[in-house]
């Protein structure tokens, strides 16, 4: 599957909700946001918000430190 993931053209295996892909990126359970195609999909909705082809994403990590 290809996804544009901050800005960069990826291939994904074949994903189908917004929670696959966190798994496949890795994402901490906490301090993660997903942007699908210009929406902030809340992380309740990850599990039955569906992937398509050419889907354009945005992933923050939220860094702390001091």
């Amino acid at each position: 599957m290809r996804l544009v993931i901050n800005g960069q053209e990826k291939q994904a295996p074949a994903l189908s909700t917004v929670a696959e892909l966190s798994i496949w990126l890795q994402l901490p359970s906490f301090g993660s946001a997903v942007e699908l195609n210009g929406q902030v999909i809340r992380r309740a909705e990850h599990p039955i918000t569906l992937l398509k082809e050419d889907d354009q994403l945005e992933v923050v990590r939220l860094v702390g430190g001091g």
